[in-house]
């Protein structure tokens, strides 16, 4: 009973193991979804509510925002986004203060919210190269040993 037990007892365990499913992690999902008035927003809002997993949602149409927080896969957010028949795109705008160099062609947009920029991959724009970093800390008010001038 002690061996054949422990082996029923593992055999149950490992095919347990197989049926489980995978858990969803509880994230943010930002979305920049052409709308033109309320009727648009309230559309988007009511079609990403009904998605399963989803504790808020959050639109603004003068943004042009719509952000979903949840247990929720952002491709399903995406997808359920697109269903609205709006034009739908990822969030692409993040801080001003994260980008070295804002105002390049690449990054700068007219159209973004304030204090945004859109986001990139390029490392020659999202970061300041050796030289650049002297300077700025030469300057910098953090800096015991900046320029007294300023």
């Amino acid at each position: 009973m002690g061996i054949s037990g422990t082996l029923e007892y593992l055999s149950d365990l490992m095919s347990s193991a197989k049926k489980r499913k995978k858990k969803k992690q509880l994230q943010t999902v930002a979305l920049k979804v052409r709308m033109d008035c309320d009727g648009c927003e309230r559309t988007v809002k009511n079609t990403l509510s009904s998605l399963k997993g989803a504790k808020s949602v959050d639109v603004d149409w003068k943004q042009q925002k719509a952000t979903v927080y949840g247990f929720v896969d952002a491709k399903k957010v995406l997808k359920k986004a697109q269903s609205t028949g709006k034009k739908v795109e990822p969030w692409p705008y993040v801080p001003y203060s994260l980008i070295a160099h804002p105002y390049a062609s690449q990054v700068y947009d007219k159209k973004a919210p304030p204090g945004l920029v859109r986001g990139t991959d390029d490392t020659s724009i999202a970061s300041l190269d050796k030289v650049e970093e002297q300077y700025t800390t030469m300057f910098s008010d953090d800096n015991p040993n900046a320029c007294s001038i300023m």
